[in-house]
């Protein structure tokens, strides 16, 4: 009896063994079960030989210090224990760290309060790392982008709308501006728009020698406020800030510069433009470039400024029929040997050598195969590191080349996504590398490319998803009726018989530039793979206006924001539909922002194709959107009114027939709720009936606490009974 009760009880283990677990909600939003581990927060230091990590212990957090090259850690260099006992204060905290250039001295944040997308505001402590003292910046409003200046003697930060210098041995402060205003005058901070749209937030500068301060001055008396309602107690507040849309008036720009021992402040006379989206010092303490763009964003001047003599010199000009997308990858050589850049000039994205007058053009890089970012310059051996997408527009590679052109040599695996941080010196480089079917691995690499050692494997989590026995990610192309080549993913049930059929959960951002099918884990995927437990395939297109595949794929849409996006999709999904074991009666399809903008067009204008369609926190008007993305891509509204009310899908609702789920935070900065408000308007205007969430004062990621679980949750349901 006990015997076949043990032989029994194991065949019962046996079998249960061999069954595939299923995935949950709460493991995927929840508890963290299948979280994928990374190697975050490492900083080179100067030697190029040591990095430093902000870690936790039981004792609180510290800075640490370690080997690149065996790993091991060296030292501490600060802890939350050294800043209390300098302090006296039990309860002192910090969130992140900064080195001054001789790293002798730390800024530590704490108190952090996050604005928009880039934007925080918090309080500093100063540590002197030789003696273990500390002090309070300021014990006032809290700061902005506290940084200490290259010849470590002097902290600038913001601090409320205006510009302040510290001096470190002192702590006399001198007031830069005096002139700032909320909702009025901002000075070495972005506006909403600039943050959201040219990617940074802190808008100052310091000069190499630590001498002069550049900093951007916004005048945005003429721009409209954007009133949103924050519903957080008994009589809800009314939150206002300056956001521009489509067609209406921007914040007047300037560059201005300070000198610290004149106490001067110059401002360049830049000719005619609307834009400033980057500067950047120059090898030199009087020589700064200073890009700038019309409204329309179809030309790109790089302007020299002079400082001491006041003049300005063009070194680089680029116009482009359509639009030019701005990058970081402005880089200026060591004694001013002249300047790398990024261009899509050829009609694919490439690196260019020029001197610091702007001639003698050296093309680093050629093919038709795209540099998506520049690494580093190792000036000392003459070689550039960057990414591409050079073995297909799903995969990414980091590579080098010389600073004189060549054959770029490969540094990562040839499949997957590939990313790399390099050290100081450029002797090493860590490697995270990821496919669509393999959590991230990440590797210390010596730079001619040799593996040193491996920091993450994630092999927990891939026995994890090894015993889920998931479906494998596969990747498609097909040929649009217009003999368009789209690339695509799919994620087929684990179950699958060729001889069924399947209904189809079709996913989708869309927007230019971007790229929803990559060869990398991460993102959605764990719910796409529950849904496919669930019996749906899941399918992913990148249409015609998303990146990778160089210009004139990427701006076929250019002025008509939606539409060849959507016949794109809408042509996937009658591919899918004439599949054998696809259900073509059955095909629903979601996203996200534009995503949620293109899901909502599928499903009017494609309303024969798409029986479901979820929308989260979509545009539903591009006149309701922000100035600089929208006119980049569409041009002013006064100037193309066709193009965008021809793609709103608030005047395509009267097509919707099937199931529509739409979704928005009440306080999205980004894509206003406004858009949703419009969308339910124009809904109940064609009789048409909807379903409609509402997540009270959360932003455009609609997150914090119980509420992806709770959103993702809904989209599971309405899914499963409207599909």
């Amino acid at each position: 009896m006990i015997l076949r009760s043990t032989i029994a009880l194991s065949l019962v283990l046996f079998t249960l063994s061999a069954v595939a677990q299923e995935l949950t909600l709460e493991d995927i939003w929840k508890s963290g079960k299948y979280q994928q581990k990374s190697v975050y927060g490492i900083r080179s230091m100067n030697d190029g030989k040591h990095y430093t990590t902000l870690d936790r212990s039981e004792n609180g957090l510290s800075i640490n210090k370690y080997s690149y090259e065996s790993g091991e850690m060296v030292s501490t260099i600060y802890s939350l224990n050294d800043l209390k006992t300098s302090i006296g204060k039990e309860e002192a905290a910090f969130e992140s760290y900064s080195f001054s250039d001789d790293e002798k001295m730390l800024l530590l944040s704490f108190d952090v309060e996050h604005i928009y997308r880039h934007s925080t505001k918090e309080h500093y402590y100063l540590i002197d790392l030789g003696t273990n003292q500390a002090r309070q910046l300021s014990t006032g409003e809290k700061q902005r982008h506290a940084s200490i200046s290259p010849d470590n003697k002097n902290v600038a930060y913001v601090q409320g709308n205006d510009l302040f210098i510290q001096e470190i041995a002192t702590g006399k402060i001198t007031t830069v501006t005096n002139d700032g205003a909320f909702n009025n005058i901002i000075n070495g901070y972005a506006d909403w728009v600039y943050e959201e749209e040219f990617s940074f937030d802190k808008a100052f500068a310091w000069a190499p020698d630590g001498s002069k301060l550049a900093y951007y001055r916004f005048d945005e008396s003429a721009v409209k406020q954007f009133h949103m309602p924050v519903f957080n107690g008994l009589y809800p507040e009314d939150y206002t800030y300056k956001y521009p849309k489509a067609g209406e008036d921007n914040s007047k720009v300037e560059i201005k510069v300070y000198d610290l021992a004149s106490k001067e402040t110059k401002t360049p006379d830049l000719g005619s433009y609307e834009y400033i989206p980057r500067i950047e010092w120059t090898e030199s303490s009087s020589l700064m470039a200073i890009s700038i763009m019309p409204r329309l964003q179809n030309q790109l001047e790089i302007i020299l400024y002079e400082i001491s003599e006041g003049s300005t010199k063009s070194i680089y000009k680029e116009s482009s029929d359509t639009y030019i997308e701005i990058n970081d990858d402005l880089t200026f050589l060591e004694d001013n040997a002249g300047f790398i850049m990024r261009s899509e000039k050829d009609g694919f994205n490439h690196l260019y050598k020029y001197a610091m007058n702007g001639k003698n053009e050296v093309q680093l890089t050629k093919g038709n195969w795209e540099v998506n970012s520049v690494l580093g310059v190792d000036s000392r051996n003459a070689i550039i590191y960057f990414t591409a997408h050079r073995t297909a527009p799903y995969n990414q590679e980091v590579y080098s080349v010389s600073l004189n052109g060549g054959e770029p040599k490969l540094l990562s695996p040839e499949n997957g996504i590939s990313r790399a941080v390099f050290s100081n010196s450029h002797d090493y480089y860590i490697l995270y590398h990821s496919l669509a079917n393999e959590p991230m691995k990440v590797s210390l690499h010596a730079s001619a490319g040799n593996e040193i050692r491996v920091l993450e494997t994630n092999e927990d989590l891939k026995s994890k998803l090894d015993a889920l026995k998931l479906s494998e990610k596969e990747f498609f192309q097909f040929k649009t009726s217009e003999g368009t080549e789209l690339n695509g993913w799919m994620i087929k049930p684990a179950n699958f018989n060729a001889s069924k059929k399947y209904p189809v959960l079709m996913y989708v951002y869309g927007g230019p530039g971007s790229q929803t099918v990559t060869n990398t884990f991460g993102g959605n995927d764990l719910w796409h793979h529950f849904m496919a437990q669930k019996g749906y395939i899941i399918v992913s297109i990148d249409n015609r206006g998303t990146g990778a595949r160089g210009k004139d794929f990427r701006t076929q849409t250019y002025r008509q924001l939606g539409k060849y996006e959507t016949i794109d999709q809408i042509e996937g999904a009658r591919w899918l539909g004439k599949q054998s074991y696809v259900d073509a009666s059955r095909i629903g399809i979601w996203g996200w922002s534009y995503g949620g903008y293109m899901s909502s067009l599928c499903l009017s204008k494609g309303a024969s194709e798409f029986k479901a369609a979820v929308a989260v926190a979509p545009v539903s008007n591009w006149r309701f959107y922000d100035n600089i993305y929208t006119e980049r891509y569409m041009g002013l509204p006064q100037d193309n009114a066709d193009g965008y009310d021809d793609n709103s899908p608030i005047n395509h609702v009267d097509k919707i027939e099937g199931n529509y789920l739409l979704v928005h935070g009440t306080a999205d900065d980004n894509v206003h709720f406004q858009n949703a408000v419009e969308m339910v308007d124009a809904l109940i205007a064609a009789d048409k009936q909807f379903d409609f969430y509402i997540y009270p004062d959360r932003n455009h990621g609609i997150y914090g606490g119980n509420t992806r679980y709770h959103l993702f949750t809904k989209i599971t349901n309405f899914i499963t009974d409207n599909l």
